[in-house]
C-alpha cells in the first residue's frame, strides 16, 4: 500500500541507491534563486569519500547523505494524464536538499520503493500561489557567463552546490531564454533557471591550465553556489 504524501522512514541512502530503477528522472535542487536540474537515467550510485555519487551520461550528482533528515514521497503531482511523482529529500533545517522527480509516471516509480513498504502518510501539500515574475533586464549580471558561451560555442561546465549537495552539467549552451522572471538555459539532459535580479556580479579566476572559473556572487558579494566553469579568457565568437 502506498499513500498519496508519505514520510519514509527509511535510510535515505537506501533511497538514493534505488534511484536508477525509476529510469528517466530529474534531480534538482535549488538555492539563491538558481534551480539546477538534471534529467535522464542514473546509470550507477557509487561512494566516494563518503559522498554518494548519482552519475551516467545523463547525471553528474554527489550527495552527503548525513545531511537529510528526512524522506518525504509525494504523489500528488500530475499534468494532464501524466503522473510526476516526487521523493523531496529533506535537510535538518526542513529545507529540500535536493528533490528526485519521476518521468515515466507511478508504475516504475513505485515499483522502485516498493521493497521500503508503505511510508507514514502524510496530509497534501496546499498548492503555493505563483510570485511575481517581472521581465528580464537584458543587463542583468546573471546572464553574462551563459550569453558568453552561447556566442563563442565554448564548452563549459555549469555547476551548483549547497552543503550536503553538489551537481555538474557539461556541454555547450546553444540558447539563453530570459522568460517568466528567470534565465533560462535549457537542454535535453539539463535545465537551468535563474530567477531574475538574483546575481549581482561574478567572480571570476583562472587556473594555471588557463581554465575560467565564473562563481556568482549575491548582493553581499557572497558566492551562492552556482559556478560557470571552462570559458576562455581570450574567446573569439564563433561565425
Amino acid at each position: 500500500m502506498t499513500h498519496r504524501r508519505e514520510h519514509l522512514a527509511v535510510p535515505p541512502a537506501s533511497v538514493i541507491r534505488a534511484l536508477p530503477a525509476i529510469g528517466k528522472l530529474m534531480i534538482t535542487a535549488k538555492r539563491a534563486g538558481a534551480t539546477h536540474e538534471r534529467i535522464g537515467s542514473i546509470e550507477a550510485v557509487t561512494i566516494e569519500d563518503g559522498w554518494l555519487v548519482c552519475s551516467g551520461a545523463e547525471h553528474d550528482s554527489r550527495i552527503d547523505a548525513s545531511q537529510i533528515a528526512t524522506v518525504i514521497v509525494d504523489r500528488t503531482s500530475i499534468m494532464g494524464d501524466q503522473a510526476y511523482p516526487r521523493i523531496d529529500f529533506i535537510d535538518g533545517a526542513g529545507e529540500a536538499l535536493f528533490s528526485v522527480v519521476g518521468f515515466g509516471g507511478l508504475a516504475p516509480f513505485d515499483a522502485a520503493l516498493v521493497e521500503f513498504g508503505a511510508g507514514e502518510p502524510l496530509p497534501e501539500k496546499p498548492s503555493e500561489p505563483r510570485g511575481e515574475r517581472p521581465e528580464v533586464d537584458p543587463a542583468d549580471p546573471g546572464a553574462r557567463p551563459f550569453n558568453l558561451a552561447k556566442d563563442t560555442s565554448a564548452a563549459v561546465s555549469i555547476s551548483f552546490s549547497r552543503k550536503g549537495f553538489w551537481q555538474n552539467w557539461t556541454g555547450q549552451v546553444e540558447k539563453v531564454n530570459p522568460a517568466m522572471g528567470f534565465i533560462n538555459v535549457m537542454r535535453p539532459d539539463f535545465h537551468l533557471h535563474l530567477r531574475a535580479n538574483t546575481v549581482a556580479d561574478w567572480r571570476r579566476t583562472t587556473t594555471a591550465g588557463g581554465v575560467t572559473i565564473d562563481e556568482a556572487l549575491d548582493g553581499a558579494g557572497e558566492p551562492t553556489g552556482l559556478v560557470v566553469r571552462g570559458l576562455e579568457t581570450a574567446a573569439v565568437p564563433a561565425e
